[in-house]
């Protein structure tokens, strides 16, 4: 029982001293005023609208991209394929 509590003396001396040195430091404040008034509003409809828009968006150019991509891949194993001398599928 004394090993156990002699490990964590140290342990919460060190973890004290950490969680004091990050309340003292900007992330600390930043967190205790945010705590202090509460949640934000996150935003407006309009605002939420135009992010489900933007993810969209994003949504079809990374299925464009990865079209373009297969079709590399097609292209160059065909070319590899004809320099080996195999018949293309």
């Amino acid at each position: 029982m004394e090993d156990i509590l002699a490990l964590f003396i140290p342990i919460v001396a060190v973890g004290g001293f950490c969680a004091w040195m990050i309340a003292l430091s900007p992330v600390g404040k930043a967190y205790a005023e945010r705590l202090r008034h509460g949640p934000t509003n996150a935003g407006t409809s309009e605002d939420h609208a135009e992010l489900v828009e933007s993810v969209e968006q994003l949504r079809r150019e990374v299925a464009e991209l990865a079209e373009r991509v297969d079709f590399t891949e097609r292209l160059l194993g065909q070319n590899q394929a004809s320099k080996l001398g195999k018949p293309r599928p």
